[in-house]
C-alpha cells in the first residue's frame, strides 16, 4: 500500500468511526431514553433496562466496542502526521489509545454489570432490602465505572490527545491551519463540562453542561479531519515525505 492509499484509507476509517459512534448512541436514545434516563430514579433506570432485554444489551455492547476503534484511529493518524522533532505526538497518541480503552471499560458496565442488577431488582422474590442494596451497588458502579473511569479519565485523556494532535497538525502540510485550531477550540468546552462530573461528588461546584455541545463539535472536527485526508493531494504528501526524509547532502571533498 502506497502512502496516498494509506492516507485515504485512514480518512475513510475516521469518517466511519464517527458513524459507528453515533449509530448505537442514537439507538440508545430511542429505546432507552439515553442519556435523560440517567437523571431519573435508579429504580426506573433498572426497570427500563430490564424491559429493553437482549436488544438493549447488544446495543450497549456495540457502543462499547465503537470506543475501542479510537485506538487504531489514534495510531493511524499518528503515522500520518508524525514528523521529526514532535516527541509529544507519541505521548498524545498513547493518551488517545488509553482514552479509547477507558471509555470502553466505562460503557461495558451496561453489558456485564447492570443486567445482573436489573434482573435482581425486578425479581418478584427480591425483598425491599435487596432492592435497596441493588440501588446502592448500581450507584457505586455507575459513579466509579462511568463517571470516574469512562467520563472523567477517558474524556480528560481525549482532551490531551486532541490538543497534541492539533499542535502537530499546525506543522503538517496535509491539514489547513484552521482544522487544527478548530479541533483545539473544542477542548475548553469538554474541560468545562467536567464540572458536571465533579458536581456529582461535590454539590457545591457549579455544574456547566457543555460536554454534549463539545462532543458534537469534536465529532464534526473528526469528520473534517477524515475528509481532509480523503481530499489530500499527492503533492502535499510528497512535500511531507521530503521533510521527513531529507536527502543526504553529497560530500564533494576529496581526500
Amino acid at each position: 500500500m502506497n502512502r496516498l492509499h494509506f492516507v485515504r484509507y485512514t480518512g475513510i476509517f475516521l469518517v466511519l468511526l464517527v458513524i459507528f459512534l453515533n449509530v448505537p448512541y442514537i439507538r440508545l436514545t430511542q429505546i432507552f431514553e439515553y442519556d435523560d434516563i440517567l437523571r431519573k430514579p435508579i429504580g426506573d433506570v433498572l426497570t427500563k433496562f430490564h424491559a429493553g432485554g437482549l436488544q438493549l444489551i447488544l446495543t450497549w455492547f456495540t457502543f462499547g466496542l465503537s470506543a475501542l476503534l479510537f485506538i487504531p484511529a489514534s495510531i493511524l493518524l499518528h503515522k500520518i502526521i508524525d514528523r521529526q522533532g514532535s516527541p509529544y505526538l507519541a505521548i498524545a497518541t498513547a493518551m488517545g489509545c488509553l482514552s479509547g480503552v477507558l471509555q470502553a471499560v466505562g460503557l461495558m458496565r451496561w453489558v456485564f454489570v447492570v443486567p445482573l442488577l436489573a434482573n435482581l431488582y425486578v425479581d418478584s422474590v427480591s425483598s425491599v432490602a435487596t432492592r435497596e442494596a441493588v440501588k446502592v451497588v448500581y450507584q457505586a458502579v455507575h459513579q466509579y465505572g462511568g463517571v470516574v473511569i469512562g467520563e472523567h479519565l477517558g474524556q480528560t485523556l481525549l482532551i490531551g490527545w486532541t490538543i497534541g494532535v492539533g499542535i502537530a497538525m499546525l506543522r503538517s502540510p496535509i491539514f489547513k491551519r484552521w482544522v487544527a485550531w478548530y479541533g483545539m477550540m473544542t477542548t475548553p468546552m469538554l474541560l468545562i463540562g467536567q464540572t458536571e462530573l465533579l458536581a456529582t461528588a461535590i454539590p457545591s461546584i457549579l455544574a456547566i453542561e457543555l460536554t454534549p455541545i463539545g462532543f458534537i463539535l469534536w465529532e464534526i472536527w473528526l469528520l473534517i479531519v477524515g475528509f481532509s485526508l480523503l481530499l489530500v493531494s499527492p503533492a502535499k504528501l510528497e512535500h511531507l515525505d521530503k521533510f521527513a526524509n531529507p536527502k543526504p547532502t553529497k560530500n564533494n571533498d576529496h581526500q
